[in-house]
């Protein structure tokens, strides 16, 4: 009975560390993803003849750019991120030494102990050689349309977006947020994710492709366990 259940008690302990081993990783990209809706309809225009309504949504003066400057406006981010990464180290050490000590002539009054048996020679080395590379590179591309969340007091925007993309069995969702200066929004609200400062950028899968490339929870076990 006692082996049943320490056997009982491995399977359960096997169960949860494969458990922890399947957790989703966390995402990058937190806080809302697009902006909240206004908590009260604005008040209809009023039909006076005018060209401008200033209580109409959505209307603008008429000599003033359509960039984005409030929340819920639009911009459009053209993610262009590469990066290389490259280092290289090499150590290279050699150290040596070498002592003697010789006893040619002791006088009578010394025990017959004291002589040419007491010479000695030490000699040390130690060399050491160590090598080592890595590299990454990484290039990721595309458009994303977000949405302008919060207004900072300088004017900043925060911006952030997400896309979800099913097909068949398998989806995909892109991420991103980030703090963009309306000065580098051009005329047809599209700014270049290098020009957006505190961006976070998230390209996550789920589905039959997302499951190949996860290693078997047995598998998991056995590497968590293994002292090599």
């Amino acid at each position: 009975m006692l082996k049943r259940f320490s056997h009982f008690l491995l399977c359960l302990s096997a169960a949860l560390v494969s458990g922890c081993a399947l957790v989703p990783p966390e995402p990058i990209v937190t806080g809302p993803l697009t902006a909240a809706p206004p908590p009260a309809p604005m008040p209809a225009a009023q039909a006076n003849g005018s060209i401008y309504q200033p209580t109409a949504y959505g209307n603008y003066p008429l000599f003033e750019d359509r960039r984005p400057r409030n929340v819920g406006d639009i911009v459009t981010v053209v993610i262009q991120e590469k990066t290389n990464a490259a280092k290289n180290v090499q150590t290279t050490t050699d150290r040596s030494g070498s002592g003697s000590f010789g006893v040619g002539l002791a006088p009578a009054i010394l025990p017959s102990e004291v002589g040419a048996k007491q010479n000695f020679d030490i000699t040390g080395a130690n060399a050491s050689d160590g090598k080592g590379s890595t590299r990454a590179d990484n290039t990721f591309s595309g458009t994303l349309t977000t949405t302008v969340v919060g207004v900072l007091p300088n004017g900043n925007l925060q911006i952030a977006g997400d896309k979800q993309i099913a097909i068949n069995r398998g989806s995909e969702h892109i991420r991103f947020s980030g703090v963009v200066d309306p000065r580098s929004v051009t005329g047809s609200n599209t700014v270049s994710s290098t020009q957006v400062a505190d961006a976070r950028i998230e390209f996550r899968s789920k589905g039959t492709m997302d499951e190949v490339q996860t290693m078997g929870w047995l598998q998991r076990f056995f590497l968590n366990v293994s002292p090599f």
